[in-house]
């Protein structure tokens, strides 16, 4: 997800014109469907498809919330996990001069039988200038263990950069890095992304280090709308 979606809700607060602000008021709705949920490089949805939907509100003060719902599973040789993963996210956007900023906070919430001690919630930044984009998350609450991965403490950043293509077609690159909080680094590891976007639709290339579970190249194909 979910945090470059954070990051549009706030440019698009700052492009509202100038009335009150119970009149700036908005809520959108959102929806999607891709052939592999990935986030942070690493599968959520067991490299099958996934169908998802939201709900946001932002304002003219740059003040948004909102809500995230996706399908995953988490399904492996002893176990059949299939479920829900929910966001709550609250946050604030902005631009000083060509530097546009968001922080907030999002809770990881996993309602289904078979996801028992995942929930999770972090702290985040993202920022922009121009082309050129960066972010930091913080885990500042945690259900797992402290010493094991997605414990309170765990960082993670990325750094991004976007193009314009001929025929209205985009192209965004994204690497990322994993920081956990454990005892040893064997969990760490860092991905990365390439997007291909066209009106609503998305074609991604993703590949991780080994250490985040499986190396191979994922090739995704996703589309969203939000009204």
């Amino acid at each position: 997800m979910k945090t470059l979606k954070l990051s549009v809700i706030a440019a698009a607060v700052l492009a509202t014109a100038s009335f009150s602000q119970v009149a700036q008021a908005e809520v959108s709705a959102n929806f999607g469907a891709t052939s592999n949920y990935l986030w942070r490089g690493v599968t959520q949805s067991g490299n099958a498809p996934s169908l998802s939907g939201g709900l946001d509100y932002s304002n003219e003060s740059g003040v948004y919330a909102g809500t995230w719902v996706g399908t995953i599973d988490w399904s492996d040789e002893t176990s059949d996990a299939k479920g829900a993963e929910v966001d709550l996210y609250l946050g604030y956007g902005g631009e000083a001069g060509d530097f546009g900023y968001d922080v907030g906070y999002i809770y990881y919430y996993y309602p289904s039988s078979g996801y028992e001690d995942s929930n999770f919630g972090e702290l985040y930044f993202n920022g922009s200038f121009g082309a050129f984009g960066f972010g930091l998350a913080y885990t500042i609450n945690s259900e797992a263990d402290n010493d094991a991965p997605f414990g309170t403490g765990d960082l993670y950043y990325n750094v991004s950069y976007g193009f314009e293509l001929p025929n209205e077609f985009g192209l965004g690159l994204t690497y990322g890095y994993y920081d956990f909080d454990t005892p040893t680094s064997e969990s760490d590891y860092g991905h990365f992304q390439v997007d291909l976007t066209k009106g609503d639709f998305t074609f991604t290339v993703s590949k991780a280090d080994k250490e985040s579970g499986s190396d191979d190249t994922n090739f995704v194909v996703s589309w969203s709308a939000s009204f």
